[in-house]
């Protein structure tokens, strides 16, 4: 829950951000796992 609310109050719908997150976490490399943290995320679906 704390994840949705965090990408809330980045201004980002937390549908897409979780789509995301998801598609991309068996592939991120363990360096960039702070990518997907919802004040770094930078959406790649487009």
């Amino acid at each position: 829950m704390s994840l949705i609310q965090s990408a809330r109050m980045n201004g980002y719908d937390s549908y897409a951000y979780l789509k995301d997150v998801l598609t991309r976490l068996p592939t991120q490399q363990a360096s960039e796992i702070n990518d997907l943290l919802p004040q770094n995320w930078v959406n790649s679906l487009g």
